[in-house]
């Protein structure tokens, strides 16, 4: 993936461009697998392992691209300490603990009016024949 060339820093910031670099960062992080580790690394340093035990449902693979690419957007930081085996530590940077805050945000808003979502949710499919 190249980086683009924009016009103004505006251009690059604007969400509503498709080729914007801000809607670009915006889905890439904007995911669940993305919230979870930001949250499980706001609370301390962890190995990929810790991590993978953590978050119920994910594999190898996505754990190890979603950390690529959260690495790669500067919201943690990798650390390999030259031991045998490697010992590889994940920690969030500056910009990771400013999501952090909201992901909890996000987390918070659920709890608040989950019941509420969920009878949105059974109206909705009892209307549509669902359920």
């Amino acid at each position: 993936m190249g980086t683009k060339q924009f016009q103004s820093p505006l251009d690059a910031a604007d969400v509503t461009r498709a080729d914007s670099l801000a809607r670009e960062i915006l889905s890439e992080v904007a995911n669940k697998w993305a919230f979870l580790i930001v949250d499980l690394l706001g609370e301390r340093t962890l190995r990929f392992s810790e991590l993978r035990n953590e978050i119920e449902g994910i594999s190898h693979k996505m754990l190890t691209q979603n950390l690529r690419m959260m690495e790669r957007n500067g919201l943690i930081e990798r650390t390999v300490y030259p031991t045998v085996p490697p010992r590889v530590e994940y920690t969030l940077t500056e910009p990771g603990r400013v999501l952090r805050e909201t992901v909890h945000g996000m987390c918070d808003w659920t709890h608040r009016y989950l019941g509420d979502l969920e009878a949105a949710r059974s109206r909705f499919d009892k209307a549509a024949g669902l359920g």
